[in-house]
């Protein structure tokens, strides 16, 4: 299998641009082959990243497209190898034409992941920045954005590094007086011991903390929109996502299973799940579709719970009150507020804080739902300089080490010799080289991998 590997780079479709990326031995020779340049510099003796204009050729040689190209020679590159682009028009056809005839000069098809696997492999990037990448791509809300750039920077990298190395040291003197026992080292001293894993359990507690809003940030929030038939749920999902995702009708029960959708509040991902009304029902898909509507109210964290403001509450209202009340997280939206109110309002804000009247059909009042949500689910501004856990992988990592450290730190005061604390903290450290890939397991890096598009 070739080492050298090329990829359209930008997304599927007709665009304004295309690019073509490749990586690995001989990149600027083999993209020389399908680029021409206008000039008399070839792109083998053009400078790092000078950019070049051209002619695209296909692998018979004839010109398909003008654009520009240029190279990018390792270690001084993304992926830590020589690296080449060839940027043309976004045009499908072309893009397809020219990265046959790279394959035909020698490239082979890039698989997901590869160009920032490489990148990681050569040491360009660590796991943690590998993983903010494809946050990145995928980033919902300004606050994810910020907060995958600030990773790819290395807030992450640089929290996780200072437990690390703070833990390394103790190892290192660990093993320098046990090994070396004659040599003229100082001695175990148990405050110094307890000092050191107090300072990395402060750590590692500080991190595990940051996942609840970290995994909100990359994910979003499970929202349930819960109510009776009719309240008005469809229209406000199709008000929050901006476009009809759900069907409505006055018809009760026409919503028959749960529909999700993704929408941004108040600067919050919330995943959405619009459920079918909650009543009793003879027919079987819809008494389903109800079983599937409590369920969702169960596992979300934010419900949304939908009242008819023009009528007065019903025993179906008083099931979705009582499901919503069980939630983490409520707020009570009143819909139908271009109608005469019927509903006492001032009973329901005692129930729940988070009250809001909304016209959904008219999309009126929603603008209040927005910082109802942010005060309920902060993000913070998303800051570079801030580090969050975003992913089940890098907690439960760091929490494996946390638990290591505990068990060091308790042994210590059951007076535990300091030799037989060593292997816990050398647990907690391979546990901790593994958000950053200091401690490489393959089937961990295949998996990260696996969720990139390829051409990234």
């Amino acid at each position: 299998m070739s080492d050298l590997i090329a990829a359209v780079a930008t997304a599927p479709g007709a665009g304004g641009v295309g690019i073509l990326r490749l990586s690995g031995p001989g990149a600027a020779r083999t993209a020389a082959q399908v680029f021409r340049p206008a000039g008399k510099i070839s792109l083998m003796e053009a400078p790092d990243r000078k950019l070049l204009y051209g002619s695209i050729l296909d692998k018979e040689g004839r010109v398909i497209d003008t654009g520009l190209a240029f190279v990018s020679r390792g270690p001084h590159s993304y992926t830590g190898e020589d690296t080449a682009e060839i940027q043309g028009h976004g045009s499908p056809m072309v893009l397809s034409l020219a990265l046959e005839a790279l394959f035909a000069h020698g490239a082979r098809q890039a698989l997901a992941g590869e160009f920032t696997k490489r990148a990681f492999l050569n040491g360009k990037l660590d796991l943690t920045q590998a993983e903010a990448v494809i946050d990145l791509i995928h980033a919902e809300t300004p606050a994810a954005a910020r907060q995958a750039a600030g990773r790819l920077e290395g807030t992450l990298s640089r929290t996780i590094a200072a437990i690390y190395d703070g833990l390394v040291d103790l190892s290192a003197h660990f093993h320098a007086v046990l090994d070396y026992p004659d040599e003229d080292i100082d001695p175990f001293r148990e405050e110094t011991i307890r000092t050191a894993l107090d300072e990395a359990l402060v750590g590692t507690d500080a991190l595990l903390a940051t996942y609840d809003r970290g995994r909100q940030l990359t994910t979003g929030v499970p929202t349930a929109i819960l109510g009776r038939p009719n309240v008005g749920k469809s229209s406000l999902l199709n008000a929050l996502v901006g476009y009809d995702r759900a069907i409505v009708t006055q018809i009760p029960g026409t919503t028959r299973d749960t529909i999700e959708a993704k929408a941004s509040v108040g600067g919050v991902l919330l995943n959405l799940t619009d459920t079918a009304g909650l009543r009793e029902t003879g027919d079987e898909a819809e008494r389903l579709g109800v079983a599937r509507s409590r369920a969702a109210a169960q596992e979300a964290r934010l419900v949304l719970l939908v009242l008819d403001g023009g009528a007065a509450l019903t025993p179906e209202d008083r099931e979705a009150i009582a499901l919503a009340k069980e939630a983490p997280a409520c707020i009570c939206i009143v819909n139908k507020s271009d109608l005469d109110q019927v509903l006492d309002l001032e009973a329901l804000g005692r129930d729940f804080p988070n009250l809001c009247l909304v016209s959904a059909k008219n999309q009126s009042g929603l603008e209040t739902l927005g910082p109802m949500v942010a005060r309920l689910f902060p993000t913070g501004d998303g800051g570079e300089g801030e580090a969050l856990l975003t992913n089940a992988r890098q907690m439960e990592a760091v929490q494996r080490a946390g638990e290591n450290l505990r068990r060091a730190r308790e042994g210590l005061e059951l007076g535990v010799p300091p030799d037989l604390l060593l292997s816990d903290v050398e647990n907690a450290l391979e546990a901790l080289g593994e958000v950053t890939g200091t401690t490489v397991r393959e089937d961990i890096t295949s998996r990260i991998f696996q969720r990139f598009c390829v051409g990234k």
